[in-house]
């Protein structure tokens, strides 16, 4: 059974950083690809970020550019989320999320690829971020 599990939530203050990992297991990520998505109450859910599986290139939202990195460990079978500078704006809940072959999840549009979870193989339960002074 296909299984995502994300950690590495919590409360930072504003300017902080956060690290959050999607570790995998039921498949070997290697032949997937993995996005973040985030949701904040009330809020639409909102793709975050994409590694593919094929050449590790990371995509990312505007609202994230510069300051998250995406990076995978197919040896530790988990992918890790960097997020730097955090403002109150980052505060929500992160997912992860695979698409595996014969699909893909990290080409055009993949931003909306990941609000809808009817294109996506499997996802976890989310870890909360709350950027607060």
């Amino acid at each position: 059974q296909l299984q995502l599990v994300e950690s590495g939530g919590g409360l930072v203050q504003p300017g902080g950083s956060l690290r959050l990992s999607c570790a995998a297991s039921g498949f070997t990520l290697d032949y997937y690809d993995i996005g973040w998505f985030r949701q904040a109450p009330g809020k639409e859910r909102e793709g975050v970020s994409c590694i593919s599986s094929s050449d590790s290139r990371t995509y990312y939202a505007d609202s994230v550019k510069g300051r998250f990195t995406l990076s995978r460990d197919n040896a530790k079978n988990t992918v890790y989320l960097q997020m730097n500078s955090l403002t109150s704006e980052d505060t929500a809940v992160y997912y992860c999320a695979g698409v595996g072959p014969p699909f893909r999840l990290c080409v055009s549009k993949w931003e909306k690829s990941l609000e809808k979870s009817d294109t996506l193989d499997a996802w976890g339960q989310g870890t909360l971020v709350t950027v607060s002074s």
